[in-house]
């Protein structure tokens, strides 16, 4: 489990065989788990520079390519506060950014999601982009739009966001059991 809350942005070393090479500061052991732009990985390898993950193919089916730069986050132990919202770490879909513009010091950014990731979406409902916990601000037909704080902007790769970039994206946990609790999914 996760909170959506990057510790930092990391610098992918190589993405090779399989095998993702993190350059991180994080203290991180094998066997734990670290989210990269969201997506819930085991920890294979490490020193105090870098981490190793094992990527199976159907992790790359379904997340955007590893950029050069990737948000980290290091799972939630028992005890630490919540702050963001629930991320689990699995990816539900890769959406396309429609725009992006500045709203005072910050940023309003549009993403478009495939219509069954839409269906989760709900103003001021909580949604995972790039691993990112956000608040939705608002909504259409083709998508929902983020208001992205400075700080955001600066601590997390976020930042470097521009139309017809890829995201991965995570609706809300909660969302999903309603749904499914509830009887309406249709597939």
């Amino acid at each position: 489990m996760f909170t959506g809350l990057v510790r930092e942005v990391g610098r992918v070393v190589s993405f090779e065989n399989g095998r993702l090479v993190v350059e991180s500061s994080l203290a991180a052991a094998v066997g734990d788990s670290v989210a990269i732009n969201g997506c819930c990985l085991t920890v294979v390898d490490g020193d105090r520079q870098t981490l190793a993950f094992d990527v199976v193919p159907e992790t790359v089916a379904r997340v955007k390519p590893f950029g050069a730069r990737v948000n980290l986050e290091p799972a939630l132990r028992a005890g630490e506060p919540l702050g963001g919202h629930y991320v689990q770490g699995h990816v539900d879909s890769v959406g396309r950014v429609r725009s992006v513009e500045g709203e005072g010091e910050g940023a309003r950014v549009w993403v478009d999601p495939p219509a069954d990731l839409l269906r989760y979406c709900v103003e001021k409902g909580s949604v995972a982009v790039d691993g990112v916990s956000l608040t939705i601000a608002e909504l259409d037909d083709e998508g929902f739009a983020v208001a992205l704080v400075p700080h955001t902007l600066s601590a997390t790769t976020l930042g470097g966001l521009e139309a017809d970039d890829e995201v991965n994206l995570e609706a809300d946990v909660l969302a999903k059991y309603a749904e499914k609790l509830l009887g309406l999914r249709s597939s």
